[in-house]
């Protein structure tokens, strides 16, 4: 079992990190298993765009197409990837300034059978979010960590407290929580989230509609158990 803690990924914060230019723009993570890449972006109905072969050529790609519109565009780039965790293969989905983990209809049909969670920021601003989703439902979501909803609000209590996270009051000032949250996607996903991770994968794109595909029904679920936090 994982044993990170927001101490792990100071690197976040690095000036010369590959990630500063997510949590400068915002940018939404998403992690499901089971699913692959093509699947994913499928089920979001995403319009596939080719694959960048590594996190600075998908970042081009996505300035390259919000020039193509004059105003605000009308869809956003994702770019998935396999990476190994618990439980097998998960697919990694990274977008900027989109909301693709957490759109309620999408993260319920992506966790079908299976889990997704996800965590977001949307820039400059101070909102960020952290959402699980298990088998359709959503779990556990919070913005502040001591101000959860979800089916199962208190689930995650003892490993939010384990990466640095205060579940009962104010946060530790000396703790980073968007580094602790990341710690805490990787205790119950077993997804190691590093710089080189994101800068060297080769990512497989697609354009999201802004407008959320409409789901009648999940996809049928992967075969194996879900293993519980």
């Amino acid at each position: 079992m994982s044993s990170a803690t927001a101490a792990d990924y100071g690197w976040i914060r690095s000036p010369h990190s590959l990630f500063a230019y997510a949590l400068e723009i915002g940018y939404t993570l998403t992690l499901v298993r089971g699913v692959s890449p093509a699947e994913l972006l499928h089920i979001v109905g995403a319009e596939p765009r080719g694959v960048c072969e590594d996190l600075h050529e998908f970042i081009g790609e996505h300035e390259d197409f919000l020039d193509g519109f004059e105003k605000w565009p009308d869809a956003f780039l994702a770019g998935a990837f396999t990476v190994p965790g618990a439980g097998g293969d998960w697919t990694l989905a990274l977008d900027f300034g989109g909301d693709l983990g957490i759109r309620p209809d999408t993260m319920e049909a992506l966790s079908a059978g299976t889990r997704a969670v996800s965590h977001c920021s949307n820039g400059g601003k101070p909102m960020d979010f952290f959402h699980w989703y298990e088998e359709g439902e959503l779990r556990t979501t919070f913005e502040w960590p001591a101000d959860r909803t979800g089916s199962t609000p208190d689930a995650l209590n003892p490993l939010m407290l384990q990466v640095g996270l205060n579940p009962f009051g104010d946060e530790d000032p000396d703790v980073d929580t968007k580094a602790a949250v990341l710690a805490l996607t990787e205790r119950f996903t077993g997804v190691r989230l590093t710089e080189e991770l994101l800068a060297n994968a080769e990512y497989h794109v697609g354009a999201v509609p802004e407008e959320p595909v409409r789901h009648a029904e999940h996809r049928p679920p992967p075969t194996g158990s879900v293993t519980r936090p």
